[in-house]
């Protein structure tokens, strides 16, 4: 990565850190990012309102990772990023989102990550790689069309502080999101392990989300405890040796709704008109097939 210019080569860059440095915890902190947006009231709300996240979760939660990984694995010049990014575009404007919340929604797929490996990688991020992650996502931005996109990560820093400062709050939809997702990740597990999981989760989450959530905080001692652990897994991995193989995010174990394989341009959803909510199931049905 050191050979490589962080903006010329940003594509590179992010790929071999996402996919070879920090697979796992590029998995967490993303979905920290996507889970920090519920906080924004207009953004839950939405959110809320399509009943993608509170029906059917796991699908939305399977999508979003494959499309973005798409876009990791084969770039935004090859056909299958190209592909994943049309499916964005064509999802979002299916939808009333301003621009602030997507260029807020942006900015935590830089800053979070960040903030993340800082906190419990194995290493901290280097500025090759600081650089590069902010490139890419102005990248992104661009193909979105989304306008004044940040030109730094100090840029996308500021914008996400002073966004979250001014946003962040309370909302009863919001909340119902953020417990599916909570529930969601739970189900992954043993389900005797569920209630320990969802303190595990919140104890990793900062006080400004559990306000806006109006969680219960974990208390001192078990967040400590909780991120000590998460620290150590860090400190683990440094003694093991490099990887020599790339972990994409679809070989993660938790993207489970296409055991027989998928194509990008199926991926996603296709509104209904009309439709808000969680649609008609016939009896014996399941959200997975329901016709989107």
């Amino acid at each position: 990565m050191r050979r490589l210019d962080p903006v010329a080569d940003a594509v590179e860059i992010y790929r071999l850190s996402a996919v070879f440095e920090f697979p796992w915890d590029y998995t967490r902190a993303l979905e920290l990012a996507l889970y920090r947006t519920y906080a924004v009231p207009s953004i839950g709300r939405l959110l809320a309102e399509t009943a993608e996240l509170t029906c059917r979760t796991q699908k939305r939660y399977d999508d979003t990772v494959l499309l973005l990984d798409a876009i990791v694995e084969h770039g935004f010049a090859a056909e299958e990023g190209r592909t994943a990014i049309r499916r964005i575009n064509q999802m979002h404007r299916s939808y009333d989102i301003g621009d602030d919340d997507m260029r807020y929604v942006l900015s935590t797929f830089v800053v979070t990550p960040r903030r993340w490996i800082d906190a419990y990688g194995w290493r901290q991020l280097s500025r090759h790689e600081i650089v590069a992650a902010a490139e890419y996502y102005r990248t992104l931005g661009r193909h979105m069309g989304i306008p004044d996109v940040p030109r730094s990560y100090e840029e996308f820093e500021a914008l996400l502080d002073a966004y979250e400062r001014d946003h962040f709050g309370w909302d009863e939809q919001a909340r119902r999101v953020s417990d599916a997702t909570l529930d969601l990740m739970a189900s992954w597990y043993p389900r005797l392990l569920a209630p320990v999981l969802r303190t595990a989760t919140l104890a990793l989450l900062d006080e400004s989300l559990l306000r806006a959530f109006r969680y219960q905080s974990p208390g001192a001692a078990t967040t400590a405890l909780v991120r000590r652990a998460v620290r150590a897994r860090g400190r683990f991995l440094r003694l093991l040796p490099p990887r020599r193989s790339p972990h994409y995010a679809r070989q993660n174990w938790e993207v489970k709704g296409y055991p027989k394989g998928y194509h990008v341009a199926d991926l996603g959803t296709r509104p209904v008109p009309g439709l808000r909510g969680c649609p008609m199931r016939r009896p014996g049905s399941s959200a997975a097939d329901v016709v989107e």
